[in-house]
């Protein structure tokens, strides 16, 4: 009983996260109301109302879904070759193609500093993205291609620049050609940190 209890409860959960993120995507945080959630979703109010205390948590959950959605995929891609250097660059691609979406540009990169503030955004980051990036500077400092004990730090500096390409991408006027130049400059700045394969 207590089980399909709640299991029913996460299915309403699911779905309303669900029909929110759409919505979030398609029209941002303030053009999205609570109402067209509940229409989008079927939920009752009080169902919604049992698992988030507000819009702004809502989001947050939401928020949340679409960055380890984000970070798992250009994961996969820095972890399809062999060379780790070229796994860096495969995953920072990934990621500056998905910068594209203007769904992933309104809940990653536009709305979040307002709803849930900077401290929020910044803890999401390095929840989901700093471990990935950790991992591949420790590897490239076992391989000497980093200095040995500046791993951590080179770590948090691509974090920094690829949440800036992101932007910069997301606030251009001709987003493909931004998503270009980011890539490149991405690719220059790894070229110049990162000494050549040893052998």
């Amino acid at each position: 009983m207590e089980d399909g209890r709640r299991a029913r409860g996460d299915a309403t959960r699911e779905r309303i996260v669900l029909a929110a993120r759409e919505l979030f995507g398609e029209h941002g945080y303030e053009q999205t109301s609570i109402g067209a959630v509940l229409s989008a979703s079927g939920a009752a109010r009080g169902a919604l109302y049992h698992h988030f205390a507000s819009k702004a948590a809502l989001f947050d959950a939401v928020l949340e879904q679409v960055v380890a959605e984000l970070a798992a995929t250009a994961s996969a891609q820095a972890r399809a070759g062999d060379e780790t250097l070229a796994n860096l660059r495969a995953g920072a691609r990934a990621w500056m193609q998905m910068a594209l979406d203007p769904a992933v540009q309104r809940i990653y990169l536009l709305d979040p500093q307002a709803v849930v503030g900077w401290a929020r955004w910044r803890e999401l980051d390095e929840r989901y993205w700093l471990g990935g990036l950790r991992a591949s500077f420790a590897k490239l400092a076992r391989e000497g291609r980093v200095p040995a004990g500046q791993e951590q730090f080179l770590a948090h500096m691509l974090c920094a620049v690829l949440t800036e390409a992101a932007l910069f991408i997301a606030y251009a006027e001709d987003q493909r050609s931004a998503g270009q130049t980011a890539q490149a400059s991405v690719d220059l700045l790894l070229d110049r940190v990162v000494a050549s394969a040893p052998g």
